[in-house]
């Protein structure tokens, strides 16, 4: 019965590419379009057909993990190709239709993040291994996405052109408090500090992220003008120049979206700047896959842009400038899978092979889906003040600091 369950589903959702599903029986079906090569999938456990028709995304991936659900040549970038291009138009499929029912009914109840349940989802990710995000990352450790003006660009150099394409938004000046919601392994602050003067309070909930962002200031001599707080940034009292955040913003959750802002607006003295960074989606309001709410970001939700624009104009914040950005996280996504693949061997001497199928999984899914799918990056730019940002994008352009410095 599953089987045949099944085989509807896939008729209904394969409409480009093509995909070709071995049962556990052995019986092998084609989907898509006929004069495509498919792409070979074959499902080794007689349960896998009962658990697709029950909850599609999470019994894919959570296959995929366990080896139960193979791929010829392990062409994973092809399977997800697949799936994400007819995801793109199969929302009207009934199936689908169905799941995003159910889990957008329940999306206000797997964001919620309080402190508590906060500090708990930054552990399940962020404080895997040091070793782990060395193995991938750049060697500033930048966690989000790169932004690469020149497509030639290295990981590193576009890592670099996302930090000073974000402080020329803040327009900063020397001895500027700046407060960033969110400090990672401190590569942001230590820049913003080092290259534009000023003085830097990030927050984390990462013991791990704190730990060695405070070691980074101390070797980097920084410690005088940048400081690291493992702490909720609901908890930061005071007001300051700049606010900053980048790729924490999908950690809020759409129930505490008024709380952060209004918590943006109450750091920020009157003339202050403050821009977010974060990705979001340019389909209308949605949910988080269940397999990455459950393996890789608990408590996860990547914003639409109406969802973040209501409440920034709830919370009284002058929208002075909105960037969107497409494939330039799908880049950086390449380069994280490439470098992760060619390391798998340390990987799996840290975790498992069960470990590093996941991780694949997650960043080649995620890559599909800014490549072929609506995932987008956000800068959204805002101030109490609506004259507190030049009336054009000039400033954008300038140097930094330190290298007028050396030029005069």
């Amino acid at each position: 019965m599953w089987d045949r369950i099944l085989d509807r589903m896939m008729r209904d959702f394969i409409q480009r590419r093509a995909l070709a599903l071995t049962y556990p029986d052995g019986t092998r079906r084609v989907y898509g379009e006929a004069d495509v090569a498919p792409v070979e999938v074959t499902l080794d456990d007689p349960a896998l057909p009962r658990k697709i028709v029950m909850n599609t995304d999470m019994a894919v991936g959570e296959g995929y993990m366990d080896g139960r659900l193979t791929i010829a040549q392990d062409d994973l970038e092809g399977f997800l190709a697949v799936a994400v291009s007819n995801a793109k138009v199969g929302d009207r499929v009934w199936w689908r239709w169905l799941s995003a029912l159910i889990f957008g009914a329940r999306r206000r109840i797997d964001q919620w993040n309080p402190a508590r349940r906060a500090r708990e989802n930054v552990a399940h990710h962020y404080d895997l291994s040091s070793e782990l995000y060395e193995l991938f990352l750049d060697a500033d450790r930048q966690y989000s996405c790169g932004y690469f003006p020149d497509p030639s660009m290295t990981l590193d150099q576009a890592q670099e052109a996302k930090k000073h394409h974000i402080a020329g938004k803040l327009l900063l000046e020397p001895d500027m408090e700046v407060f960033e919601i969110g400090c990672g392994w401190g590569g942001m602050a230590l820049t913003l500090a080092r290259d534009y003067g000023v003085r830097v309070l990030g927050v984390t909930l990462s013991e791990e992220q704190h730990r060695i962002a405070t070691r980074r200031a101390a070797e980097a001599g920084l410690q005088d003008r940048v400081r690291f707080e493992l702490k909720d940034y609901r908890h930061v009292t005071g007001q300051f120049d700049r606010v900053v955040s980048v790729g924490m913003f999908e950690h809020v959750g759409v129930p505490h979206y008024g709380e952060y802002f209004r918590t943006v607006r109450e750091r920020l003295k009157d003339d202050g700047v403050a821009l977010i960074h974060t990705i979001g989606r340019t389909d209308p309001p949605g949910y988080t896959s269940p397999w990455i709410q459950k393996y890789i970001f608990p408590g996860g939700y990547c914003p639409s842009l109406s969802e973040m624009s209501k409440a920034v104009e709830k919370s009284g914040l002058y929208g002075c400038d909105v960037e969107v950005w497409r494939l330039h996280y799908a880049e950086t996504l390449r380069h994280w899978h490439d470098r992760f693949k060619a390391r798998e061997d340390e990987a799996r001497a840290l975790f498992d092979d069960r470990f590093c199928r996941m991780w694949r999984y997650y960043l080649k899914a995620c890559e599909t889906t800014f490549r072929h799918n609506r995932q987008c990056v956000f800068q959204y730019q805002m101030a109490k003040r609506q004259d507190a940002v030049p009336l054009s994008r000039d400033y954008l352009y300038r140097a930094p600091v330190a290298q007028v410095e050396a030029a005069e």
